[in-house]
């Protein structure tokens, strides 16, 4: 693990023991810097002119219109072209960080300045294992997943739609997954989007969960959409920040561009179109209440010129995750990535290098909440029980990376050499023995063993490991406590609207 923190709570390691979980990473790391001052005032300026003079279209929601033309900003029928500067202080009143709360307060994490949330894949309808291979999703499925979530120390965000429970009806599944999050788990989750509706019904059950005191004083629950790159914003954007962010929510706005398709070929210029994309999203969110928090989201794709299909990991999008890193810092708002994307079918070489590449340019960029940070194949259609485990393995070493070159002197180590003899060895030493336990973090799915070690446990590879893995965990798994009073709300409550509700299917 990474630095032990006071406010950790118990976990499960990968191992099946106890550990000391830190609820969210405060990094020590600098961030990644790549482009001087000359190079983003360009960006910048790029940004401004898409905003003030390209222009971005609100469409299908007349109230967000309303609240455009009474907020005197220039439109021409539903198209908004606002002024930078005041698009900029707009950005300015949403908080540089704050804390979502969990109902295990141990568990609230802090997103913004430098501090990094990792959660797991969210949106894919098909899952798929070792054993079962690739079928639809279920609310089993989607109950597993929010449990291996709970139980993995490097996991410190539930998100919300891990897997689509595809067996339940889409007018009623939101129901199943946030309650699912909010009994099985006692980390922080996200709420639903898809429909104004569900998006209430999200806030209801947190208000439930929270109560109305804690939930109007404090960020409780947050919500994750895409806008309809090229420059459109639909009412599923814009619905949905009236609900969240009018109760004093926070709201992850993401620009989901595919370079070439959803936005120019050229990287620098989707750059800017994602920053005015989600820049226009904040301010409208201020507008609907002055101080709500957002979450500026960055989602940019290359993608292959000869089939149209997605890539992930390749240098383009890496390149992106930096800039927008440099870019969100300056403009003051915390940051959405992806994590460890890639485009392969199964956890192969192809998925740990091109997972590899994303995620390792989202922790050096500085992703303040990382979404599909464990779980993702096939460009994001399919949870990986084994990937979702293997992932999460990898992000403890990113954590410990984020601690840093600590230089104490325990770290410098000058009693050991007046210990040990030139020629000798340090693995006795009292340095040594003082450390050993914490001194470097242990792959648990890795095998670093000899050959004969590995084949007298079955000659397993990481797959074979991470199956067994996973099955262990729920094995394991315990419901964490909740007030029954809590719950029977929350069942009543969802009892109530699924009966109101017909069932339908698309």
């Amino acid at each position: 693990m990474a630095r032990r923190s006071r406010r950790g709570s118990a976990g499960v390691s990968a191992r099946g023991g106890p550990v000391a979980a830190v609820p969210y990473i405060k990094r020590q790391l600098p961030f990644f810097d790549p482009l001087d001052e000359e190079q983003l005032v360009r960006i910048e300026s790029q940004v401004d002119w898409m905003l003030e003079n390209v222009g971005m279209a609100f469409r299908d929601d007349p109230e967000a219109l309303r609240i455009w033309k009474q907020a005197g900003v220039k439109m021409d029928g539903d198209k908004v072209f606002a002024d930078a500067q005041w698009v900029r202080e707009q950005c300015a009143k949403a908080p540089r960080e704050f804390t979502q709360l969990a109902r295990n307060p141990e568990r609230s994490v802090v997103i913004g300045g430098t501090n990094q949330v990792f959660a797991p894949i969210y949106g894919a309808p098909f899952v798929r294992d070792l054993k079962g291979g690739r079928r639809y999703g279920t609310i089993k499925d989607l109950e597993n997943f929010v449990k291996l979530t709970y139980m993995h120390p490097n996991l410190h965000h539930g998100g919300l739609v891990i897997t689509e429970p595809t067996d339940v009806p889409v007018s009623k599944r939101h129901f199943d997954m946030v309650y699912a999050h909010m009994t099985l788990s006692d980390k922080p989750h996200l709420g639903a989007i898809t429909e104004k509706s569900r998006a209430q019904d999200s806030v209801d059950m947190a208000e439930i969960l929270h109560g109305r005191e804690t939930m109007d004083n404090n960020v409780v629950i947050m919500a994750n959409v895409n806008t309809n790159s090229p420059l459109l914003i639909d009412k599923v954007v814009t619905e949905a920040i009236q609900v969240y962010s009018s109760r004093g929510q926070a709201m992850v706005v993401t620009p989901f561009i595919l370079t070439g398709a959803m936005g120019p070929v050229s990287t620098a210029a989707a750059v800017a179109q994602a920053m005015a994309e989600s820049m226009i999203c904040c301010a409208f969110v201020q507008l609907v209440k002055p101080g709500a928090p957002f979450v500026m989201g960055n989602f940019l794709s290359s993608m292959s010129l000869k089939s149209g299909a997605p890539t992930f990991g390749m240098p383009e999008p890496v390149v992106s995750n930096y800039v927008i890193g440099q870019l969100a810092r300056r403009v003051g708002l915390p940051l959405r990535c992806g994590g460890s994307l890639s485009a392969s079918k199964i956890e192969d070489a192809q998925a740990a290098y091109e997972s590899a590449d994303s995620m390792h340019s989202t922790v050096l960029a500085g992703s303040n909440f990382t979404l599909h940070a464990a779980g993702w194949l096939e460009g994001g259609l399919t949870t990986g029980y084994e990937k979702l485990v293997m992932d999460a393995d990898r992000l403890g070493s990113y954590q410990k990376i984020m601690d840093g070159l600590q230089l104490d002197d325990e770290q410098l180590a000058r009693d050991a050499y007046s210990e040990v003899e030139p020629g000798g060895h340090f693995l006795g030493s009292a340095h040594t023995m003082r450390n050993y336990q914490n001194a470097f973090y242990e792959a648990a799915l890795s095998d670093s063993e000899n050959v004969e070690s590995w084949e007298e446990k079955g000659s397993m590879d990481m797959r074979e490991r991470a199956y067994h893995r996973w099955n262990a965990m729920l094995e394991q798994y315990e419901t964490p406590a909740l007030d029954v009073g809590v719950r029977e709300a929350l069942d009543e409550y969802v009892a109530k609207r699924k009966q109101e509700l017909p069932d339908a299917w698309y």
